[in-house]
């Protein structure tokens, strides 16, 4: 728990150091458009598992991870709006089928997982520039079957701007379980793109 603590800390920092450096465009208008996303994701419970009985740094030394063909794979459709130079919301509906995501379910019962989340991704960098790296940080909900749950995703990403009309996003998030009897600990990551919605400003 102390880990967790640490870590939101740590987060609050370094989101706040990133909106008091944002000189320049403190009137709006490098703030992201309206877009629309889809993404290929993957769903990873075994190195979430790894990291949580062992450590991190465990994990990529013995090199513990979890390959791609070990991970279950899904779509995503994500809906962006800039907030601020450096916030934007990110709401996420992901669908991927995976074997029994809770704790003490069967892990051969293979069936569809859909989850929803809303979170704020912290930008260190405004739209101005090509590349913005940002951590990011939400709630959300998941179904699987006749099961329901919450979880807190918490992650970071990096977007490249595509000529200010789109753009190509990379984010790994760990989603934490806040229902822990319905809801594992695990990886989440997913590869997209993204197209403003309406005229380009």
């Amino acid at each position: 728990m102390k880990k967790l603590v640490y870590s939101f800390l740590i987060f609050n920092l370094i989101a706040t150091s990133a909106l008091a450096q944002d000189s320049g465009t403190s009137k709006g208008m490098y703030k992201r458009q309206q877009a629309i996303g889809i993404s290929f994701v993957l769903n990873d419970y075994n190195t979430a598992k790894n990291i949580r009985s062992r450590s991190l740094a465990s994990v990529i030394n013995n090199k513990t991870y979890s390959k791609v063909n070990q991970m279950a794979p899904g779509l995503a459709l994500t809906y962006f709006k800039g907030l601020h130079n450096k916030i934007d919301f990110a709401g996420t509906f992901a669908g991927s089928f995976v074997d029994d995501p809770r704790p003490n379910g069967p892990s051969s019962d293979n069936a569809f997982l859909g989850e929803v989340d809303a979170s704020a991704q912290f930008k260190m960098l405004s739209d101005k520039y090509i590349f913005t790296p940002y951590l990011s940080a939400g709630i959300g909900a998941s179904k699987y079957k006749s099961y329901y749950g919450a979880i807190l995703p918490i992650g970071a990403g990096l977007k490249l701007n595509l000529f200010d009309e789109a753009s190509i996003f990379l984010n790994a998030q760990y989603r934490i379980p806040i229902t822990t009897e319905t809801n594992n600990y695990h990886m989440f990551y997913n590869l997209g793109i993204a197209g403003i919605i309406g005229k380009k400003k």
